[in-house]
């Protein structure tokens, strides 16, 4: 083996290492098994996917993010890369094994254990008002109309007039956004992710 070769496996060993903790399929696999309405998809979302998802959101200063249904945390830490400080993210996760998955592979983020539709209630009321961004993986289109309400309500009440940005495998919008008085903008669509996928920003509409 060459010293290209030997330098190119060592990296291709690193950046296993690397990933293989957040990704995790094989959680997500089982997970998607137990509850396919708690989980948008059978994998976890793609490079590409993260990187449309990265250039979408927005935080000012003294603002964070906030992520709904972080899964194994690809997304978060794509924000992370990007140049996030781990103290600016939030993140609300349901299901508890993966919620303390994302405790051990994001050190310095929140981790909020819990339904998002009590949002309200679970991030600290010095921050409603305050999040640039809200990122929602969790996969709506499969809800009734007032379930997907809750949850636009609930993103409402800490992020007002904020709107939300949420990726779906839909091939149109996953929500009826006539029907909660949004308005919807397709921002990028990924035909790279398995399955393609789309990133949606719904705003309150005027």
């Amino acid at each position: 083996m060459t010293q290209g070769m030997k330098a190119a496996a060592m990296n291709a060993e690193a950046t296993t290492r690397a990933v293989a903790p957040v990704a995790n399929p094989g959680m997500f696999f089982r997970r998607w098994l137990a509850n396919p309405l708690q989980m948008g998809s059978v994998v976890p979302s793609s490079a590409a996917l993260c990187r449309r998802i990265v250039a979408a959101t927005r935080c000012a200063p003294g603002e964070i993010v906030l992520e709904l249904g972080a899964g194994t945390g690809v997304i978060s830490r794509a924000l992370l890369r990007s140049g996030l400080p781990p103290e600016r993210l939030f993140v609300v996760e349901i299901v508890p094994d993966m919620a303390m998955h994302l405790r051990r592979v994001l050190p310095g983020v929140t981790v909020i254990e819990g339904d998002a539709r009590r949002l309200p209630a679970l991030l600290p009321a010095t921050l409603h008002g305050r999040v640039g961004t809200v990122i929602c993986g969790i996969p709506l289109v499969l809800l009734p109309v007032a379930e997907q309400r809750r949850f636009i309500d609930a993103i409402e009440a800490v992020a007002p007039g904020r709107g939300f940005l949420h990726y779906s495998y839909c091939a149109t919008s996953p929500l009826p956004w006539r029907k909660h008085a949004l308005s919807a903008r397709r921002e990028a669509w990924t035909p790279l992710n398995f399955p393609p996928a789309s990133v949606w920003r719904y705003r309150p509409a005027a």
